[in-house]
């Protein structure tokens, strides 16, 4: 009887013992922010397009200045395009173009892609596919938020957006509307009523308002840096190679459209919402996904396939290191920059633009999950 009762004890004890450490694990998992951006790409929206894939960088900075109980939280985003006649009547005129995903270079990459083309925008429709076929986390603790631009009254098509819009935050998902044109026009064609059935924002933008881009004498160095970066970056596995092309070239595209946005990007790069676990060695085995003295030749990078297995771990842990150093330049020298360019703002007009009003938003709303913004 004694023995039961001590191996009971010892069977009790283990069972807290892992329960705890499931708990301290939970406890340690980093809070998500998943955002889910909708966007009109019928005739007139050129320039609401030129926005978006400009300012995507400016967007992911200001989320890196997000913490809840002291941690940085992941950034999932997922993109679809809506109101373009190429796309079958059949599927609503729209698709998702990339579910939600941590690969801000693939949506940068999208971004570049999307062309205009003349079509009926069915706003309730769009909301409704964005609502069902991404994967939402099912916690309403995590802030989870969708974006829709667009100039066409938010009453077309067969899905009422009235029936789109609850059940989207029946699910904890807030929907924002962002009506390019004139403030009273986007009221009056429903854009606000569909933000506050969702409890989101209504808000209107000049989609043809030119970017201002500011000079700063941090620039260039901030931009070099950023090319340095790129040479941290390990690809392993099936595709690797690829996806580390478009990393390169998404920093081409944004040279391509000003220095600053090479600088936002550059930036973005320097935070931890900017992570390729898929294929980067280094982020994937900073995060626990692959052991690298594990892995085998075919999936390693040619440089690596000779190398011992001490001489791997080394290998990337000098990658790690050098990573860390540059990034924490990029983040003294952005610090630096932005006083210096929010000095320059001061004598400009107002921006009406697609990121300002996405990050009033996020910063407005993630207060309601928690989060606590660092100042610049």
């Amino acid at each position: 009887m004694k023995m039961k009762m001590k191996v009971l004890t010892i069977t009790l004890m283990g069972l807290l013992v892992f329960s705890f450490s499931l708990g301290a694990k939970a406890k340690k998992e980093k809070p998500l922010v998943q955002l889910a951006i909708l966007l009109d790409t019928s005739g007139s929206m050129e320039g609401l397009i030129e926005q978006a894939k400009t300012q995507l960088w400016k967007i992911v900075n200001e989320m890196a200045l997000a913490k809840r109980d002291g941690q940085s939280p992941r950034l999932e985003v997922g993109l679809y395009e809506y109101g373009k006649d190429s796309i079958p009547k059949s599927e609503g005129y729209l698709r998702m173009i990339v579910p939600l995903s941590e690969d801000l270079d693939r949506i940068s990459e999208e971004l570049f892609k999307l062309r205009t083309n003349g079509g009926s925008e069915y706003c309730g429709k769009v909301i409704q596919s964005a609502s069902d076929e991404l994967q939402w986390n099912k916690s309403n603790k995590e802030f989870k938020v969708i974006f829709i631009a667009g100039n066409e009254p938010f009453t077309q098509g067969s899905v009422d957006y009235k029936t789109a819009c609850k059940a989207a935050i029946s699910k904890g998902i807030i929907v924002n509307t962002i009506f390019c044109g004139n403030h009273e026009t986007g009221i009056r064609t429903f854009w606000k009523d569909g933000a506050d059935l969702a409890d989101g924002k209504y808000m209107n933008i000049d989609q043809n308002q030119k970017l201002v881009h500011i000079s700063a004498p941090q620039d260039k160095e901030i931009v070099e840096l950023g090319r340095e970066l790129n040479k941290t970056y390990i690809a392993y596995g099936k595709g690797g190679s690829k996806k580390k092309e478009r990393q390169k070239a998404q920093d081409k595209n944004a040279m391509a459209v000003s220095e600053e946005v090479m600088v936002q990007r550059a930036a973005a790069k320097s935070t931890q919402q900017y992570k390729n676990v898929a294929w980067d060695l280094v982020d994937a085995e900073k995060e626990g996904k692959v052991k690298v003295e594990d892995m085998k030749d075919e999936d390693l990078p040619e440089e690596m396939k000779k190398m011992s297995k001490e001489e791997r771990k080394a290998y990337v842990e000098k990658k790690q290191k050098k990573r860390a150093e540059i990034q924490a330049k990029i983040q003294q020298l952005k610090k630096e920059r932005d006083k210096y360019a929010a000095a320059k703002r001061k004598k400009m007009a107002g921006d009406n633009t697609l990121d300002s009003a996405m990050i009033s938003a996020i910063k407005e709303q993630a207060k309601t999950k928690k989060y606590k913004f660092e100042k610049k």
